[in-house]
């Protein structure tokens, strides 16, 4: 199998738009189609479907070759205070109050999944993946993805095909940057440089990229260095390509 990587930007949003657009014009060079990571209605703010602007500019990156799939709702962790400290610190250490799906109940769980789909259905796209903020799923979460009607969703090292049971999984280990401190970004720095040594000899390796990282020159010279190795190895792909035929969940 030839080795492949995929590009995917994250907490694509009005909102967050002029930051991805940086992200876009960083990966323009390499003429990568990208996986775009909307979220319907970005912290409680201006809903997606709101912004004709914002509209247009998604048509015009699909029209290039781009895809859409939903990341979460609000993108902001509204579920029940956590309970213990495995619990805290996935929501509260890993992700700053992001990960939207970590706790939710089934009931509200689907309810976010079926309105974030059926939004950005009506703007004219065909998302088929659902991507959880943080990648953060909670047993209520994955419980609801069955029934959501989508075709896949993603974990931070493999996207799932939600058709059929138990689900398999597709390895694809992810680079992303922790953006929000300075020593965060040094970890990630060090850890993203030794992690993609480590995947050399992995046949898919996908590159996440935020609109946090664009405010910071030092990371966005550091993903241009990470994406020309990707680029000189390996061939570039959708990362739902990776899933071949897929069937929504029953």
């Amino acid at each position: 199998m030839t080795s492949c990587y995929a590009v995917s930007v994250h907490d694509v949003a009005p909102a967050t738009w002029p930051d991805c657009a940086r992200l876009l014009e960083l990966l323009a060079p390499l003429e990568v189609r990208t996986t775009l990571l909307v979220v319907p209605h970005y912290h409680g703010g201006c809903r997606a479907d709101a912004d004709p602007g914002f509209a247009t500019a998604l048509r015009e990156r699909v029209v290039d070759g781009d895809e859409v799939v939903v990341h979460g709702y609000y993108h902001r962790d509204t579920g029940p205070v956590p309970r213990s400290p495995l619990d805290w610190g996935r929501r509260r250490l890993y992700t700053a109050r992001e990960g939207e799906f970590g706790a939710l109940a089934d009931d509200e769980a689907l309810a976010r999944l079926r309105a974030g789909r059926d939004m950005i259905a009506a703007m004219g796209f065909e998302p088929r993946g659902f991507v959880a903020p943080a990648w953060l799923l909670g047993p209520g979460a994955w419980r609801a993805l069955r029934a959501s009607g989508f075709h896949y969703t993603c974990t931070r090292d493999a996207l799932v095909p939600l058709a059929g049971a138990p689900a398999r999984r597709v390895a694809a280990p992810s680079l992303v940057y922790s953006a929000r401190s300075r020593l965060r970004r040094a970890v990630s720095k060090r850890w993203n440089t030794q992690r993609l040594r480590s995947l050399s000899a992995a046949p898919r390796v996908r590159a996440a990229l935020h609109p946090a990282d664009a405010r910071h020159p030092a990371v966005l010279g550091h993903w241009r260095e990470l994406l020309e190795q990707l680029a000189g190895a390996r061939r570039p792909a959708l990362e739902s390509e990776w899933l071949g035929a897929t069937s929504p969940g029953q």
